[in-house]
């Protein structure tokens, strides 16, 4: 009888252990200062869905009028796997299962099995996805990395928003836009 108390007051006191966050959840790495530029062009939306094609992305999603373009693109990950998953057997190619059961009375069962491979003719892979949004005369963009493994798991996903790819694409889009003055 006393046990039921006891373990209420626990149960109460860890119960005020749970915190709320301190912060919303943010992109961790935050993304770099090249991916915010400026962009006065009145044409940033086509010259940016022409780089995004040009680079192998095909468009998922686009709306003018907010002035947002999201695209992606996918590859395949040739011998990648996840080092640290061993529940599969990765790198050996080969799985084992096996078990025993005694049963009642005297009935004695054994079992077991060998499976190469898993996910044949899948491959893992990588996908990129990137969106652009165009407002008040600037050009921010955001990109993230997906990986999946052959059996279609995530294994890995990361903000990819860095300066290289940003200053890639800034510069891809500076080439394209005409100098001001000059004819279309």
């Amino acid at each position: 009888m006393k046990s039921i108390p006891i373990s209420l007051i626990c149960l109460l006191a860890l119960a005020g252990c749970q915190v709320t966050p301190s912060r919303l959840p943010q992109a961790e790495p935050a993304p770099a200062a090249a991916c915010y530029f400026p962009a006065t062009d009145a044409r940033a939306l086509e010259t940016s869905v022409d780089i995004l094609t040009e680079w192998g992305f095909t468009l998922t999603s686009t709306d003018t009028t907010l002035g947002l373009i999201s695209a992606s693109r996918e590859r395949e990950l040739h011998g990648y796997y996840d080092p640290y998953d061993n529940a599969y057997g990765y790198g050996s190619g080969m799985r084992m299962f096996g078990g025993l059961g005694i049963g009642g009375g005297s009935s004695i069962g054994f079992g077991g099995g060998i499976g190469f491979g898993g996910g044949i003719g899948q491959q893992p892979v990588e996908v990129e996805r990137v969106s652009i949004f165009v407002n008040d005369a600037h050009i921010r963009i955001s990109r993230d990395i997906r990986r999946f493994d052959h059996m279609g798991d995530l294994r890995d996903s990361y903000s990819a928003s860095n300066d290289d790819f940003c200053q890639r694409f800034q510069t891809a889009f500076e080439q394209s836009v005409p100098a001001a003055g000059s004819p279309l």
